[in-house]
């Protein structure tokens, strides 16, 4: 990992630490080693260097220019401001927490590393100076700063508690650094956000529990939290923000044909309607394909694998990008029967990107997303979705690529995560908006790509 030198804060701080005793001093009192710079030579100076905030040539192009010292601020809020709303006119020094449960982005399954992965790439590519804490096996055009070797889902010798301390400590230990924190790793780092003065942007993935909002509710006043859509704002909680999901369209095929197959695309849990794809399937006389990870052993011993291999029935596994990618696209309809308030469905988008609709019931996002009639149909039993599949002929495949197109692209996303870090890094508003008690938006700082027409 390197040397990493802690606690140094003034000039005669950092000149007594480079010329004193070195900090890999043995433990238990004995003799302290010789001087840092002695020890280390050049390399440690500048390792010493960038860790006082040093920075090396950063004009002109990344790399290059300034020599300048730490700085902070505080909470975003810079005195040059001109005033609530206004932007910073340079590239931002981003940093961007995502979850280690896998790479980023995930070989196969992974939502939340899928969003980190097309932010930080989209990010970077529009200039700003990016730091992603992401597995060590990531992979990134931004610069990458790695604690855990893997995903702690991936490899059973990665301990989830330990890596995740060490992941989230790495980055608030760094906050100086950056103008703004991008957390895409759940409540967790929230917890670090009054120990530093750089601005902390969450992304509520959703609600895994109730269990977890008293953090939310915790740091309320001085968070910025973005939801991922309108239907899964709590009403507890103020927002900076709504910003749907985006994907890269290039990495989805669109295909005009009618489609082979139904699919279910996700985990195998009884939240997310298997069962009820497979009821839909049999009494629709389609063969339904269905990939994703079991997430539940039982439901899928019980209530999924006696119906394998019977009336056109199979189970593909997880799928990595280019099977989904051909799945979706050779499938007649996307089956996302759920059964809870769903925040958003990459899946879902997905689908509609290739040209396949989308047969969905009316719960969480689902209303934001799907256009009954013109990409899928919503849908609340399973007699809904039988009939709607036997009207699925008369949505245009056209249709779903041009409104995914339209609303769902990476470029929108990323342009309006770049847009809030900026407000917020001159000093915006932390709250904008605070959701009604249906949960809502009642009045959202988002741009018009990102709402549902």
């Amino acid at each position: 990992m390197g040397t990493r030198v802690r606690g140094v804060r003034s000039p005669l701080s950092w000149v007594a630490f480079l010329v004193g005793p070195s900090p890999d001093t043995p433990a238990g009192g004995e003799a302290p080693g010789a001087p840092f710079l002695w020890r280390h030579g050049f390399s440690g100076f500048l390792g010493a260097m960038w860790a006082f905030g040093f920075r090396w040539p950063c004009a002109g192009r990344r790399g290059v220019a300034c020599l300048r010292p730490y700085e902070r601020h505080d909470h975003g809020r810079q005195p040059s401001r001109s005033g609530e709303g206004a932007l910073i006119d340079r590239p931002l020094r981003i940093g961007l927490i995502a979850s280690i449960a896998h790479r980023t982005p995930p070989r196969g399954y992974g939502p939340w590393e899928q969003v980190a992965s097309t932010l930080t790439e989209g990010l970077t590519a529009l200039g700003h100076d990016v730091t992603l804490f992401g597995t060590a096996d990531s992979i990134t055009s931004a610069r990458l700063h790695a604690e855990a070797p893997t995903g702690y889902e991936e490899d059973p010798g990665v301990d989830a508690k330990v890596y995740g301390g060490l992941h989230i400590a790495a980055a608030f230990e760094r906050a100086g650094e950056f103008d703004v924190l991008s957390n895409q790793f759940d409540f967790l780092p929230l917890t670090y956000s009054r120990l530093v003065s750089t601005p902390v942007v969450t992304t509520i993935h959703g609600f895994s529990s109730e269990a977890i909002l008293p953090v939310y509710r915790a740091y309320d006043d001085i968070a910025h939290y973005v939801a991922i859509s309108d239907a899964d704002r709590h009403p507890d909680l103020g927002y900076a923000a709504t910003i749907h999901h985006g994907i890269e369209l290039d990495r989805f095929t669109f295909r005009p044909g009618p489609g082979e197959h139904l699919l279910f695309l996700g985990r195998i849990h009884p939240d997310k309607g298997t069962h009820l794809a497979i009821e839909v399937a049999r009494r629709a006389g389609l063969p339904l394909v269905i990939a994703g990870i079991v997430q539940d052993e039982e439901y899928f011993r019980e209530r999924v694998q006696p119906h394998l291999g019977r009336a056109g029935i199979s189970y593909v596994g997880p799928v990595g990008p280019a099977e989904r990618d051909r799945l979706l696209g050779s499938a007649i309809a996307l089956l996302h029967l759920i059964g809870f308030a769903e925040p958003f469905g990459l899946s879902v988008v997905e689908a509609l990107a290739t040209g396949t609709p989308v047969i969905a019931r009316p719960l969480g996002s689902m209303a934001e997303i799907v256009r009954p009639g013109r990409t899928g149909f919503l849908v609340d039993d399973v007699d809904g979705a039988v009939e709607a599949v036997a009207a699925v002929a008369t949505v245009d495949r056209q249709d779903c690529r041009d409104d995914v197109e339209a609303r769902f692209t990476a470029g929108r996303m990323v342009a309006d995560y770049a847009r809030l870090f900026s407000t917020i890094a001159a000093g915006g508003p932390a709250v904008v908006s605070r959701s009604s008690s249906s949960g809502r938006s009642t009045r959202a700082n988002r741009t018009e790509a990102s709402l549902a027409p």
